[in-house]
């Protein structure tokens, strides 16, 4: 357990979409290669030089030493700017001073190495100190009666612009990156194409402008993802008609019989007749709304909360009860199929106030979802039995039947519209007592 934490932790860091990872994967090797290649340049490459250029400095300032207590004074003048011209120094004399040793050691990869070379060169016993005058080098010495100033230039010390190497290796690999990033955005994208198509078709929306482009594993995938679509628009038309077709075939017969009823004189029997058929009706067009499902209706972008009360007001007056409460925000935009959801919430509406004295209707949305829930005070149902009371053509034998008097099939037909829009309907505890029924839609 104590080796997962810490990948745990990285990983959520790391970019989640496949642009980022793959941005990863090209970024990280030029940042790691750039880096070797600095490091082999300033930490080997540059030391070794700069070490070599600081001993020829060091020779030639114990040259100048060795010539001022070997040579007399009066000749010293000229031998110093002699040296000057030829050495490219500025050689400055101070008669009588004494140098005071460095309190601090030198800081720089450059300071320490002009000082160890110079310590070698001139001895130990000699004292001596470098500084900076501008971007040049100072370096004063002891020498026989005084102290000698040697102004060196920068160049003579170390690489005279090693800036330039940062910027020829990093401009260009900069560049290089720039146009990898294009090109892998150009990959990407079909790959995003093909999710966002996806998203839409599993949400009930048309996606009729989405065409396979880009690498050819990317082609495949939108090829075999429209081939699925055709597949699955073509069985759910199908079907549809076939329970057109049945019902259709199946009303023909039962309008002849509800024509020849209201030939024979009224009695009970007559009216008990007339009560199942009307009954078969019903149950036919139960059976065709719910293998239409999805099909049969383009989404529109429609305002949920006017859906949501309109629906509402309905149920309550078709049952002739005013006991709905409707709770809603202020208007929500969504893209969904009206007619599909309207009946996914009336029938959800309907069997609340079938089963609860008092219901309510809440809408609630957040950055993802949006909820339509539904609560009653009826006799609920039990955690275990709730899936069951989905399946079609199903009544529930215990407890609070939702399909009573119906065909079994309204909560399966509200929870195929719910996912046919890339939802869900759950049954859950109500505040109120009873049954809280929600649908979960994406936005």
């Amino acid at each position: 357990m104590p080796d997962e934490k810490p990948k745990f932790r990285i990983k959520r860091y790391l970019p989640r979409g496949l642009f980022g990872r793959s941005l990863i994967i090209i970024v990280a090797p030029v940042v790691l290669l750039l880096g070797i290649l600095s490091y082999v340049f300033f930490e080997i490459n540059l030391d070794t030089t700069t070490r070599a250029l600081a001993s020829d400095v060091a020779a030639d300032v114990a040259l100048l030493v060795a010539l001022e207590d070997s040579t007399p004074t009066l000749e010293r003048d000229g031998l110093r700017a002699l040296s000057a011209r030829q050495l490219r120094y500025r050689l400055i004399y101070h008669d009588g001073a004494r140098v005071t040793p460095p309190t601090r050691p030198p800081v720089t990869t450059i300071d320490q190495a002009l000082d160890e070379t110079i310590a070698q060169q001139i001895g130990e016993d000699r004292h001596f100190v470098t500084s900076r005058t501008g971007i040049d080098f100072n370096i004063k010495v002891d020498v026989k009666d005084g102290v000698l100033e040697i102004i060196v230039p920068r160049d003579r010390v170390t690489v005279s612009q090693p800036d330039l190497y940062i910027l020829w290796l990093v401009g260009p690999g900069m560049i290089l990156l720039g146009i990898a990033i294009l090109y892998l955005r150009g990959q990407v994208r079909p790959i995003e194409k093909l999710a966002r198509a996806a998203e839409a078709f599993g949400k009930g929306r048309a996606v009729p402008d989405f065409k396979p482009y880009g690498a050819s594993e990317v082609r495949r995938a939108a090829s075999a993802f429209i081939t699925m679509r055709e597949r699955i628009e073509r069985h759910v038309s199908q079907r549809t008609e076939m329970l057109a077709g049945v019902s259709h075939d199946l009303k023909t017969p039962l309008t002849r019989l509800k024509l020849a009823l209201a030939m024979i004189p009224d009695d009970p029997e007559i009216r008990s007749m007339r009560g199942d058929i009307a009954e078969m009706e019903h149950m036919l067009d139960e059976y065709l709304a719910f293998a239409r499902g999805e099909g049969g209706e383009d989404s529109q972008t429609i305002d949920l909360t006017e859906l949501v009360r309109d629906t509402a007001t309905a149920a309550a007056r078709a049952r002739q009860r005013d006991s709905v409460a409707i709770n809603t925000p202020g208007p929500i935009e969504v893209s969904v199929k009206r007619a599909a959801l309207r009946r996914c919430l009336t029938n959800l509406i309907d069997n609340a106030l079938k089963h609860g004295t008092n219901v309510a209707v809440t809408l609630v949305r957040d950055e993802k979802l949006v909820e339509i829930v539904v609560d009653d005070d009826g006799p609920g149902i039990a955690a275990a039995r709730r899936e069951e009371a989905f399946r079609p053509f199903h009544r529930l034998d215990e407890g609070r039947n939702l399909q009573a008097g119906g065909s079994g099939l309204g909560l399966a037909i509200a929870r195929d519209i719910a996912r046919a829009h890339g939802g869900d309907i759950v049954l859950g505890d109500s505040e109120l007592g009873g049954l809280k029924a929600t649908i979960r839609l994406p936005v």
